[in-house]
């Protein structure tokens, strides 16, 4: 009998808390999510990240039931939930899911209580019942004083924390969050983030977040799924990403400041960024052309003995932690890179750049990873 639960405790640990078949989304002509695969371990944050009309809200909506899959399937806990084959859609009311809006959605003419109270009532919890768990989530997110007033006399951030609490209130096993910190200021959305983290630990449900914004992925997940054109360019934990990016735009679009591809072709022995000697042709042996990834660290200002040095025109610095992030150009080519104390040139001006190492990877033309 021990060992059947044990076994079944290793099944059920091993069931993905959310499974993401071929899951596309059509809409006439238009593929906004196309051929998705990802599997999601229970307990996960996700964020689905990058650049807006990438498809990660219209994939979140169909997470929510808010929009059917044309192909594919949707599974939660090893239950389909949606699929284009068979076009099963549960409600999004029996999901075990809870979604929290950009724009808060709360209903204007119920009160913060009213708020939290109706998904409950909705659920079919009990009077006492609710009144327990709203008292439980006002506390959790330091909302009690508000508990009688109306979304119009509160502001933006505790909005939000309504929102937040009216979701998590019937105890959801998968939590969605579509850009749910856009709307605030700057400060504000970094002491969320760090709440929103609070939450999921507490709760213990798996998260889901949709943000175009890359340091709110890196900062708060556990798996980073990179979208682009509907498709999932790479998907793992997020050192994973930045340490061995799998194409130029993951490299690009991840990272403060983000990695640098270098064009460079073979001439003889090595690989030439214009009449400059990069690196040695055998890290990528058979290919003409291709891509060098440089990171911001491993490029300087200033010549540096035995080290490619390349002309680039200086436009930018911004102060970072006791060292200059400084961005130039290259004819067309935008760099980034940074120099230690604080740096600051005349826009315009001709200024050198040092490859301080070889490149942190290599990418072919186009933008897949080659070693």
């Amino acid at each position: 009998m021990e060992k059947q639960m044990n076994m079944e405790n290793r099944t059920r640990s091993a069931t993905p808390a959310i499974a993401i078949t071929n899951l596309t989304k059509r809409f006439d002509d238009f593929t906004a999510v196309d051929n998705i695969n990802i599997s999601v371990p229970p307990g996960s944050f996700l964020v689905l990240v990058g650049p807006s009309g990438c498809g990660k809200s219209t994939l979140l909506r169909m997470l929510a039931g808010l929009e059917p899959p044309t192909e594919g399937e949707i599974a939660f806990n090893g239950k389909v939930v949606s699929s284009g084959r068979s076009g099963v859609t549960t409600n999004p009311a029996s999901r075990d899911a809870g979604l929290v809006f950009q724009s808060y959605a709360l209903w204007p003419h119920k009160t913060v209580e009213g708020n939290i109270e109706w998904p409950l009532k909705v659920a079919g919890w009990s009077r006492d019942d609710r009144a327990r768990r709203i008292d439980e989530v006002l506390k959790f997110l330091d909302i009690e004083r508000l508990r009688n007033h109306y979304p119009a006399e509160i502001s933006g951030g505790q909005q939000q924390r309504v929102a937040i609490a009216r979701t998590i209130g019937p105890r959801p096993g998968v939590l969605l969050l579509d850009e749910p910190l856009s709307n605030l200021d700057a400060k504000l959305r970094v002491d969320m983030r760090s709440e929103l983290m609070r939450i999921h630990r507490a709760t213990k449900a798996t998260s889901v977040y949709v943000t175009h914004d890359q340091v709110e992925a890196m900062t708060m997940a556990t798996h980073v799924a990179v979208l682009r054109d509907g498709r999932v360019e790479q998907f793992g934990p997020p050192d994973e990403l930045l340490r061995t990016p799998q194409t130029t735009f993951v490299a690009t679009f991840l990272g403060t400041p983000a990695g640098n591809p270098i064009p460079a072709t073979r001439e003889g022995g090595a690989f030439m960024f214009g009449k400059t000697e990069m690196v040695s042709a055998d890290l990528a042996p058979g290919h003409e052309k291709v891509q060098l990834l440089y990171r911001a660290q491993d490029i300087t200002v200033g010549a540096r003995e035995g080290r490619p040095v390349v002309k680039a025109t200086y436009a930018e610095s911004a102060p970072i932690a006791g060292q200059s992030m400084v961005t130039c150009m290259i004819g067309d080519l935008r760099l980034t890179v940074m120099v230690d104390g604080f740096y600051r040139a005349e826009p315009g001006a001709e200024i050198e750049l040092c490859f301080l190492r070889d490149p942190d990877a290599v990418f072919n033309t186009d933008g897949q990873r080659i070693s």
